[in-house]
């Protein structure tokens, strides 16, 4: 059988049955890879079970009238599904949310989600999945139904791109998407036409495309995206929890940075809070809700306070305006560029440059543990909404372990210290830490032995919304390094997290469970080595420079009580401290010395190979598919492979195939050098024929070797290599480049 024959027959097997089933699988796995994303907000915010239903029916529906329904009447149905789904999700707004909801406020998050916004940020965020996943699931599945698989491909890959977009769809799901789309077509073109490569080629090169372009969108400024192209260093840890704005991931060990961040001139020492926290995602942190920009005083807690000013100095380029909790007041030219978030804090949409002051008022609360205690559990359902939401997922284990700490207590605040003190008494500090899998606060609960300050922080948080008690988690400095009476310096290794707890009529009160003792060991000895190693940028002219931290005094107690009462206090508002946390460049080694510069390296010394991080190596296969796509389709693959041809013979065999080897590779250099072979030309014919354009006698000897190796009596092995020689011989000549290379 001839090969035209052979690829005849291949390409008809391949119709049929088959194909058409493995292009409703590829349509089924791309459909799954978006639902993915959508069942894990489900799973963040709750609603798993209906979002289940509602896909399932999607689905049935599509497949019960796909045959009945005509394209138009199946596009209105989707039209009115997504339409259907917005009008729930802005049904089921907080009213505070609703009043904001203007056509430019929805153009605003349209074009946030898609540079970078995540779902897990909308307020609604389990809401709007249920909303949005019907509209393409039905139509991508009723126009496979009907076997149109490239427009089915088509509805997928472009929802897919959305949450490729707002940051949701990892490099996996991305890349699983891509795929499953490329050979979902291919199997539609072998299905209607038995072949096709050349239209895969230019599926492929528009799914690249596709994904490319959104990865490099999601990373325009403000975005949350990560950079196709990350850094080169590791990022500290002071940049994932104080500089992530809107999401913080838990990662595993850190290290410890003691550059000199900013100064604080107050006559009160507190935590400086940078942003708070509310949705939980089971390995991290979403700040949810949109931000508003400044524009005057804000509203102060509901009970008591007092009031505080600061006036911060900017001792590097930060991106933060961290202050004492409740800030009411900023003044200084960055007000003009600030926001306010709906958890009440303040960020800059600009960069601080070093040297630049602000001053903001806080009205900080003012409370005793009896007031704590006598506070009401009627929380606003608002803040019930917000601050007690716990992924699907979470293990159960989790919310009996709650329940036998602080289940026998009848109040929210003595709850949050019995928390409070088992996480202090029963886990152990440390940097050096494995990134657990799975759910933060269950793998700290139950499998590890220490953590620092963000498995403390999540863990607590965790506890208190199982018991019933809203609560958040918090990201901002200790007090830092007291230089004079009014004025304290904060470095980048006094970065750290802490809990609050909403507490009727006086709203968020701080709670720390992360053990201070350890955490000042630890920051003392990274200063005193820094000092002594000479880093750059760890002191200011006021601070001391000798091996020791100056430790910080406690404040004056904010309320009359007795010794007792003062000490349960303190609990509720931690005593602020130089308290160390958790800050670094990258992860040492177990058992390092904290801040010690570590390198992994194998047992004879040379470094370990450091691997691009998934996504970039994803993406990177992504491309590649568009690239080699793009070649294919272009005929550089082709061009390329004949010339490779030509240049190599190849190890020697039979006398008669060497013949006809070295006569096809002078047929290919003759086409790249004069023309091709015409129909019905014999090659003797087609190489005398260019002999005016000055073709030597040898060629002709190689033409006359093929044809009695093909249809005469053969040829010797002499005959055979004095054919390869020749060629060889023609190729240097037509290659100036390889000609010198090979002299050298």
């Amino acid at each position: 059988m001839s090969t035209e024959a052979r690829e005849r027959v291949g390409s008809l097997s391949t119709r049929g049955p088959g194909a058409r089933t493995v292009a409703l699988v590829s349509i089924l796995v791309l459909t799954g890879t978006y639902l993915s994303v959508l069942y894990r907000v489900t799973n963040v915010v709750g609603g798993r079970t209906t979002f289940v239903g509602i896909v399932a029916g999607a689905f049935l529906f599509a497949t019960l009238f796909g045959r009945l329904l005509g394209v138009r009447a199946a596009v209105l149905v989707t039209v009115s599904l997504l339409l259907g789904g917005f009008v729930l999700y802005v049904y089921t707004l907080p009213r505070s949310q609703l009043e904001l909801l203007t056509p430019g406020r929805i153009v605003a998050d349209t074009v946030a989600l898609l540079t970078g916004l995540s779902v897990l940020r909308l307020t609604g965020a389990g809401v709007w999945a249920i909303a949005i996943a019907p509209g393409p699931v039905f139509l991508s599945w009723y126009l496979a139904v009907r076997r149109r698989y490239v427009a089915a491909v088509a509805v997928g890959g472009l929802t897919l791109c959305l949450f490729v977009l707002t940051g949701d769809a990892g490099e996996l799901t991305t890349l699983v998407g891509v795929v499953a789309g490329t050979v979902a077509v291919a199997a539609a073109t072998f299905d209607r036409y038995g072949a096709g490569v050349a239209q895969v080629d230019v599926v492929t090169i528009l799914l690249a495309a596709m994904v490319l372009s959104a990865a490099t969108v999601s990373v325009v400024p403000g975005a949350e995206g990560t950079p196709l192209l990350p850094n080169r260093g590791s990022p500290t840890m002071e940049a994932n929890l104080v500089d992530a704005q809107d999401r913080i991931s838990v990662v595993g060990s850190i290290r410890l940075s003691p550059k000199v961040r900013f100064t604080v001139e107050s006559s009160d020492a507190d935590y400086w809070e940078t942003a708070a926290y509310d949705r939980y995602t089971g390995d991290g942190w979403v700040r949810t809700g949109s931000t508003n920009r400044y524009s005057g005083r804000l509203r102060g807690p509901p009970g008591a306070a007092e009031t505080v000013e600061q006036t911060v100095t900017a001792e590097d380029s930060i991106s933060i305006l961290p202050s004492a909790w409740r800030p009411v007041a900023l003044e200084g030219d960055v007000a003009s560029d600030a926001e306010v978030t709906q958890q009440g804090n303040l960020r800059p949409t600009r960069t601080l440059r070093e040297g630049e002051q602000y001053t903001v008022t806080s009205r900080v609360p003012l409370y005793t543990s009896e007031e704590l205690r006598r506070s009401s559990t009627e929380y606003p359902d608002e803040i019930e909404e917000r601050y007690l939401q716990l992924p699907d997922s979470t293990p159960d284990r989790v919310r009996q372990r709650a329940s036998e700490i602080a289940g026998d207590e009848d109040n929210p605040y003595d709850k949050a210290v019995a928390i409070e003190t088992y996480l202090e008494e029963n886990k152990r500090y440390s940097l050096s830490v494995n990134q657990p899998s799975g759910n933060t606060a269950d793998a700290f609960l139950f499998e590890m032995d220490a953590g620092y300050c963000v498995y403390y922080a999540t863990t607590m948080t965790v506890l208190l919304r199982s018991e019933g008690v809203p609560a958040r988690f918090v990201t901002g400095y200790t007090p830092g390094e007291q230089a004079d009476d009014e004025t304290r310096v904060v470095r980048g290794l006094d970065s750290h997290a802490w809990v609050e707890a909403y507490f009727e009529d006086v709203g968020w009160v701080r709670f720390d469970p992360t053990p201070s003792g350890p955490r000042e060991t630890v920051e003392s000895t990274r200063l005193t080595e820094a000092r002594q190693n000479g880093e750059e940028g760890i002191d200011t002219d006021e601070t001391q420079t000798t091996a020791t931290p100056t430790p910080t005094p406690d404040p004056e107690p904010t309320d009359e009580e007795d010794a007792d009462t003062e000490s349960d206090s303190e609990t509720a508002t931690p005593t602020p401290s130089n308290d160390t946390d958790d800050s670094g460049d990258a992860t040492p080694p177990p058992g390092a010395v904290p801040g010690a510069d570590t390198t992994t390296e194998t047992d004879e010394g040379s470094s370990l190979p450091t691997f691009p991080p998934g996504r970039t190596f994803a993406l990177g296969l992504v491309a590649l598919a568009g690239l080699v796509a793009g070649a294919r389709r272009t005929g550089v693959t082709e061009r390329a492979y004949r010339l490779l041809s030509i240049q190599y013979q190849g190890a020697r065999d039979d006398p008669a195939d060497d013949a006809v080897r070295a006569y096809r590779r002078l047929e290919a250099l003759l086409e790249r050098r004069h023309r091709s072979r015409r129909t019905g030309e014999t090659p003797r014919a087609y190489v005398e024929s260019l002999a005016r354009t000055g073709l030597d006698d040898d060629a002709r000897r190689v033409s006359e070797a093929y044809e009695r190796a093909r249809y005469g009596d053969g040829v010797t092995r002499e005959e055979a290599d004095e054919a390869v020689a020749v060629v060889d011989r023609l190729v240097r000549e037509s290659t100036p480049v390889l000609r010198r290379l090979r002299r050298n």
